[in-house]
């Protein structure tokens, strides 16, 4: 993996479509929210192919195959084919097999996008922790029920390893929010005490998974939330790219804590096809484009024209650059954000 994620301030003078090879892109909230194509994705993801780069869908929903997810988005648009979508069931497989071996038994409570990787693996699935299974695997489905959780429940208490493929607290449904499989997780762990090891994101092994996968040299992790993709990233030394198209807001990004600042920020996916300017500094004042960002006594105020988001990246390195809290309410008015 690399090593160290570049800063906001450091830019990228070229597009980033061009800097690196491969767009690790997660989806609720970047390519769609709820059924629909976010706007400017599908024609942004055409692009940046066309110029070189590789996309690979990056997603801690455990519950659907590759097949299924690639479908989806074809359907709404998007460049995307089987081999392009890398789940957080896959990681988990790849997980157990590492450390069990292949034809290892597995207890498997989830989906079928579950089922499908531990399969595709060569483990060898059991229903009951009386099979004495090696390992216990649990992913997100809307049919998990008592029963179920009961027999992690007692697998894990004989001593039995447990992996979960993600802990998202919530599931988006056509009613809104629903418990998803980080809730679940929850239930299991206040019977038994125990935690498990974590596939999805923020943890490593689904960006490890993704390189393994597409080969990336030089991956660019693109989400919408900072406590999974930006922080995943971080934590496994890729550079990553925020939009606005779901969970954060620029405020939100302003009050990120160090370990949950991504690399570059931009409206939607058409930040993939552009160049971002760095910031640079002068004593208090902050530059970035055309935008200057100056901190006086402890309130940021800000000067300029022109894109936005080049002034929200001034406005962020001027407010991490004390560790106080930064008045940004005009500032981020004044811009419309």
């Amino acid at each position: 993996m690399p090593e160290k994620p570049r800063d906001l301030a450091d830019g990228c003078a070229v597009p980033l479509c061009r800097e690196y090879d491969t767009a690790l892109l997660d989806l609720d909230g970047v390519v769609y929210v709820g059924p629909d194509a976010v706007n400017h994705s599908a024609p942004s993801l055409f692009d940046a192919v066309e110029q070189g780069m590789r996309l690979a869908y990056v997603t801690n929903n455990a519950s659907r195959t590759p097949g299924a997810v690639a479908k989806h988005l074809s359907n709404i648009g998007m460049p995307a084919t089987e081999e392009d979508v890398v789940t957080s069931a896959q990681a988990a497989a790849r997980l157990a097999v590492e450390t069990y071996g292949p034809g290892a038994s597995v207890l498997v409570i989830g989906a079928e996008g579950l089922r499908a990787a531990v399969a595709e693996c060569g483990l060898r699935i059991v229903d009951s922790a009386d099979a004495q299974p090696s390992v216990v695997l649990q992913g997100y489905a809307p049919t998990v029920n008592w029963l179920d959780l009961a027999e992690i429940s007692y697998a894990v208490a004989r001593g039995i390893p447990w992996i979960a493929t993600n802990t998202d607290q919530t599931v988006p449904t056509p009613r809104g929010l629903a418990p998803g499989n980080g809730t679940l997780v929850g239930v299991v762990q206040a019977a038994t005490g125990v935690s498990p090891t974590v596939a999805g994101k923020p943890s490593k092994p689904l960006f490890r998974e993704t390189l393994l996968r597409t080969r990336a040299v030089r991956p660019l992790m693109i989400g919408d939330r900072l406590d999974t993709d930006v922080q995943g990233a971080r934590e496994s030394g890729i550079d990553s790219l925020l939009v606005f198209t779901g969970a954060t807001d620029p405020m939100g990004l302003i009050g990120a804590p160090a370990h949950m600042r991504p690399t570059y920020v931009a409206a939607d996916l058409r930040g993939l096809l552009v160049g971002h300017a760095s910031v640079t500094q002068e004593r208090n004042t902050y530059f970035c484009g055309e935008w200057s960002a100056s901190l006086r006594d402890d309130v940021l105020t800000l000067e300029g024209a022109g894109d936005p988001y080049e002034a929200l990246r001034a406005m962020c390195v001027a407010a991490w650059s004390v560790p106080q809290l930064v008045d940004t309410r005009q500032a981020l008015a004044a811009i419309g954000l």
